[in-house]
């Protein structure tokens, strides 16, 4: 099909051609981004014995799992749920880690009897689980570095009044208590936020992991979470992936030298690897211009693409329908009934009624924070792999909002009457 100029391709395909397809509103993603992320993290830590494990929490698929599994990935899950999709998109018990807070032990408990690795942040819950198994199950630990890092307050993970990790100021409890109970550590792990920039944060968290890791004697691998900043913005710029990789293997490697053997070193790359490759496209309702601003008033909003509204975050919009247009400003707007605004005053090449938008970097924690919200259905989501596009998540209907609600027959008589 014959693009315009300046119309964005979705790996070859034009969006037009998938919305007349799919319907709108649309999340596509293109795995040739995914895999090109990929490669470019397991080339810039190529210097060390490196996994990375999938953050799917991102963008949970079933699909896009057996994609970065075929990439050589392991997966990182925060809940029971994740736990079990991984295992039933093929992934090895030991290849999956469990990362959860504030769970409840029985959810720990299932997570160990498959058989996949466990990250414990939560001194109670260490002496819970060795309570129940001993030093038989070893664990991977996860800390609080006290690092304030982030693009976002809501995403920065690693301060001192975060609710995740143990405090790198409990490690003297921890040893006392791994050592008084007999627990096996395995690994030691931590992650600051997301959106950092600044090699020297992770390098800074870096050396306070390893200092700890020393106190450890049966650790197999050190896992330093994620948090590698993508571009959103046109000429932003992200981590740079390429330095901290020289930087934190030459770091890495003299501290296996001086632990006495070779570890492995992990990370959990999710918003790095999917975000570049989605797009969400939706159709314009109306243009409406009021005393001081002109809208854009689309067929989705906060229920579908709740990060500008949740996060402040960034999506940059183009007219895929239009890409030659006229800039003008707008602020582009959905149909629910809270003031959910995707951008504010946006320079976009001129909007009409039933163009197509297409919101950039929606391959992460876009459609999986989606919800029903003013009883909106889902939309559906599609995967172009190869130059040819498949779909991977249909559509929701009228009936899929009522399938889960009990209609009690009490009330029938009453409306009768």
């Amino acid at each position: 099909m014959s693009r315009k100029k300046g119309g964005p391709d979705i790996g070859g395909i034009a969006p037009e051609e998938l919305v007349r397809t799919y319907g709108a509103p649309l999340y596509v993603y293109d795995t040739a981004v995914m895999e090109r992320q990929y490669k470019r993290l397991s080339k810039a830590f190529s210097g060390a014995d490196v996994k990375f494990n999938y953050a799917c929490k991102a963008l949970t698929n079933i699909n896009v799992l057996k994609f970065f599994k075929n990439l050589g990935s392991g997966l990182d899950t925060v809940s029971i749920e994740e736990v079990r999709i991984g295992l039933k998109a093929g992934f090895m018990p030991e290849d999956i880690i469990f990362t959860p807070n504030g769970v409840s032990i029985a959810e720990i408990i299932e997570a160990a009897e498959l058989g996949v690795r466990i990250n414990i942040d939560n001194l109670g819950i260490l002496e819970q689980f060795a309570a129940r198994f001993g030093g038989d199950y070893p664990v991977c630990i996860r800390l609080n570095p006290h690092i304030n890092a982030g693009g976002n307050s809501k995403i920065s993970v690693g301060h001192i009044d975060s609710k995740f990790g143990i405090s790198i100021h409990q490690t003297r409890h921890l040893e006392r208590l791994v050592e008084s109970l007999g627990v096996k550590v395995e690994g030691v792990h931590m992650h600051t936020g997301s959106d950092i920039l600044d090699v020297e944060v992770f390098l800074r968290g870096a050396e306070l992991l390893l200092d700890v890791a020393r106190d450890f004697p049966d650790l197999k691998y050190l896992d330093f979470g994620s948090g590698f900043k993508v571009g959103y913005k046109p000429g932003d710029i992200s981590t740079d992936v390429e330095e901290l990789g020289t930087k934190m293997t030459a770091m890495f490697s003299q501290f296996c030298k001086e632990y006495g053997r070779e570890l492995r070193l992990e990370f959990e790359p999710g918003k790095f690897l999917v975000s570049e490759s989605g797009f969400f496209l939706c159709e314009v309702n109306a243009t409406k211009t009021t005393t001081a601003t002109v809208f854009a008033q689309v067929n989705s909003g906060l229920n579908h693409l709740i990060r500008p509204m949740f996060y402040d975050a960034y999506h940059h919009i183009t007219n895929v329908s239009n890409p030659e247009g006229k800039p003008r400003v707008y602020t582009v707007v959905g149909y629910i009934c809270e003031t959910d605004t995707f951008a504010s005053d946006r320079l976009i090449a001129e909007i009409r009624e039933g163009d197509i938008l297409a919101f950039h970097n929606a391959g992460a924690y876009c459609f999986t924070m989606s919800n029903n919200y003013n009883s909106r259905t889902r939309p559906a989501e599609v995967l172009v792999h190869k130059g040819e596009h498949h779909l991977i998540t249909k559509r929701e209907t009228q009936e899929d909002l009522l399938r889960n609600q009990v209609d009690l027959p009490i009330f029938e008589e009453k409306i009768r009457t």
